[in-house]
Formats: structure tokens, sequence, C-alpha cells
């Protein structure tokens, strides 16, 4: 995914078909000259719909498709005949897609499994037609229904990213670094902060042909959670994955206090993000040499961790082993 097509926030315009009205319709026929009412009812209108597409990364495809309209019902005729549904709308979304009211934020669904479908905008109803309102007393109405307005709005859509694993650190901290060695994804790595600008997926085969989805997420900087550096851009797409794993680099002047801005910048966004899985990577391990392990093992003796160099492939396979062993608890 490059960083021009990966689109995680679209907002559009979508409205529903109008119901058809319903027929008024007497038979008339040559030896039935007063066959009493037989209206048939109006088509629904079509719906706007949005269907998950598990081949799909991204909500390119609706950056510039900002209205979308479905097709209103036809009309009822004569012989109860009931008339056409408007057609129908699919959007095809990613799995991840959070569908919200464009005016109020509120959450309307989410889609998260292939084929799933959900209405953005219902269609009004068809209108019934003059046969549902004969009676012994009443036994050519002229009248009938109209059919019902459609729906109509901003709505929002909203991509979060599904992974098994999310790696979560300042920038530079390795991430990139280390989805490139452990799957076939390709991200863009420099020597400098904010090479990642939206999430890259990879997959990393384990074990006996299973594997597990990686998520390389944008840098964190200390106020994310208030909207600072990439803010909400990135810590929305950690929400979606059942893993975080934490990277801090070797060259840190302090391990503890840069986990613990990590955290923090976590709980005020979400605080049901401390509910996930986590596990501690110290990257770039390479730089250290065995007094130093011994004294960062002795300062992050509380926390679950592990020392990685992606360059030297150091470690790489027992991490491997510890979230596979963590994702399948």
């Amino acid at each position: 995914m490059s960083g021009s097509n990966f689109v995680d926030y679209v907002k559009i315009y979508c409205r529903s078909g109008k119901g058809g009205p319903g027929s008024r319709h007497m038979r008339r026929e040559k030896y039935i000259p007063k066959g009493g009412p037989d209206g048939g009812d109006g088509g629904r209108g079509g719906h706007v719909i949005v269907r998950g597409n598990c081949q799909m990364w991204t909500l390119l495809h609706l950056k510039f498709r900002k209205h979308i309209f479905a097709g209103h019902g036809a009309s009822g005729s004569g012989q109860c005949s009931t008339g056409k549904d408007g057609e129908d709308v699919y959007i095809d979304v990613p799995l991840g897609t959070i569908a919200k009211d464009g005016e109020t934020g509120e959450v309307l669904f989410e889609i998260t499994d292939d084929g799933q479908e959900a209405y953005l905008a219902q269609g009004g109803k068809g209108g019934l037609g003059n046969t549902h309102f004969k009676s012994s007393t009443n036994q050519t109405p002229q009248y009938a229904q109209p059919g019902q307005d459609g729906a109509e709005g901003w709505k929002i859509l909203e991509l979060k990213v599904l992974a098994d694993v999310g790696l979560v650190g300042f920038p530079s901290a390795g991430k990139s670094t280390l989805l490139s060695v452990v799957s076939a994804a390709k991200p863009k790595i420099a020597e400098y902060h904010f090479t990642t600008l939206v999430p890259n997926l990879g997959i990393v085969g384990y074990r006996d042909d299973r594997s597990f989805v990686m998520a390389d997420i944008p840098g964190i900087i200390e106020g994310a959670h208030e909207g600072k550096g990439l803010g909400h851009r990135f810590l929305r797409h950690i929400e979606r994955n059942s893993m975080l794993l934490f990277m801090i680099p070797a060259d840190s002047d302090d391990y503890l206090k840069e986990y613990q801005i990590l955290i923090n910048e976590l709980v005020m966004y979400n605080p049901e993000l401390l509910d996930k899985e986590r596990f501690l990577a110290i990257t770039k391990s390479d730089m250290l040499d065995e007094d130093l392990i011994a004294e960062i093992e002795e300062e992050l003796k509380d926390l679950p961790h592990i020392f990685i160099s992606s360059v030297t492939g150091s470690n790489i396979p027992q991490l491997k082993d510890e979230i596979w062993k963590r994702l399948n608890k």
C-alpha cells in the first residue's frame, strides 16, 4: 500500500430511493365492466448497502465519489401488478470499516466479515394499491398510498486496520524494518522520523505453514492522543489489533520512561487498549554488549520483553514463538 493510495477516512452523501406510489386502477374488461379495484403496490426504493470485501485494503475508491444515490421504486399498475423495486447501490469496503452518522458521529455499524452487508440508507416502502382498501362498505376505493421517501444524509466511513499484531513505538524504533524482515511487505525505510505515514500490513509465516498478520503503525509521539503528529490517524488502527508489540530501540535514553509514554498515549486515547495482550521488544540490540544487556535486563525485570535485531536476525524466531503463544492463549 503506497501512501498516496491508502485512504482510511471518507465522508459521503447518501440518498436511498423513494418508494413508488400504489395504483388506483379499476379492473375493466370486455365482460367485466365493474370488476372492482385491482391496483398493485409500488416498488420499494433502492437501498444504499455497505458490503465487506476481504480483497480491499483502502477506501481510495470513495475518495472522489462524494454522492451516492439509489434508484426510485416504480409505481404499481393494474391486475395487482407490483412496481419494480428501485436499484440498490452496493459500496464495497475493506474489513474493519466503521460507518458513522455524519452529523452526530454515532456509530451505525462495523464491517468485519467478508460478504457482510449493512444498510447505510434504506429505501422508502412502496405505497399500497387501492385493492388493499376495498371493503363491504367501500367496494371501489379511488385512492392508494403514495410511496415513502428515502433516507438521505452525510455518512462517514472510517477504516481501522484488522491485524493480529500491531507494532507500537516512537518514530524510527525499527517497526518497518522488522516487518520487512519477517514478511514479504516492503514498507519504506529511511533514517528519519515519520517514514511510515500509513499502516503497512504483512503476513508473517510461522511453523507448520501457520501465519499471522502484523501491522506496522506510524510512530507515536507524546501528545498523539490530542492529535499531535499523526495523532488519531494511526491510533484508531491500534484498536483493531489482537496484540500490541511495543518496540523501543537499544539507543533509547530511558526505556521505562519511553514505555510509559507509549502506554499513556494509548490510555488517553482509549483506556480499553490496555486490555490487549502486550509484549516489549528492545530493537537494534546488535548495538549492545553483554554488560549493557544485563543492565537493561535488570531495569526491565518486571516487563515481559525480548532483545532482537532485525539486521542480524538475532532472536527473531524466538519473537515469533512468543507472539504465537500470546495470540493463542
